[in-house]
């Protein structure tokens, strides 16, 4: 019988919390378990594995990060839409890194496709129709953008940029100066 209270909602949102807390690696159904004060059995009859709880996490942040990322750009479009969705994305990691690293987590093809992942995809789509890119550079371009933000944003929670003047504000704004100027003169293949 299931503890009253318990619910997969209830736990997955807590497993994010953890993540948060402690790192997303180390997020397990027992680590959950023992927050929660019950039986590791107990929440086997809301989450069945680790993984699954692992995956749960994962689309929580995705759909949590889809949103402000929709919030942030309404109404926007050029380099203001640029800033606003790397900024979501650093200030989110910033606020959350487990559920950040959660958003990474590596899903099976046919659950990815279900997630908020897909609308990351559009949302940076949406970004780029202030460029002019065609097909395939548009892909290149959010390919791109992925990558300097998430690079920029792991090195900067892992302390890269600790060690050195400038302030990383600083060189982020510069960052997303030197994308805008690169997405507004794409080089010719």
């Amino acid at each position: 019988m299931a503890r009253a209270g318990l619910t997969a909602d209830r736990l997955t949102r807590a497993g994010a919390d953890l993540a948060d807390e402690l790192g997303f690696e180390r997020v397990t159904v027992s680590e959950l378990a023992r927050r929660f004060d019950v039986k590791v059995a107990s929440l086997y009859s809301h989450v069945k594995s680790s993984q699954d709880l692992k995956t749960r996490i994962a689309l929580l942040a995705l759909e949590e990060l889809a949103d402000r990322a929709a919030d942030a750009l309404a109404g926007r479009a050029g380099k203001d839409a640029l800033t606003a969705l790397a900024d979501v994305y650093r200030d989110y990691a910033r606020e959350h890194p487990g559920r950040y690293a959660a958003a990474r987590y590596r899903l099976d093809p046919e659950t990815a496709a279900a997630s908020a992942g897909v609308r990351h995809a559009h949302l940076t789509r949406a970004v780029l129709r202030g460029y002019d890119l065609t097909e395939p550079d548009r892909t290149h371009a959010v390919r791109l953008l992925g990558s300097v933000f998430h690079g920029y944003v792991s090195l900067e929670a892992e302390g890269g940029f600790s060690h050195s003047a400038p302030d990383t504000q600083e060189t982020w704004s510069r960052v997303l100066d030197a994308l805008d100027a690169l997405l507004r003169n794409w080089p010719a293949p």
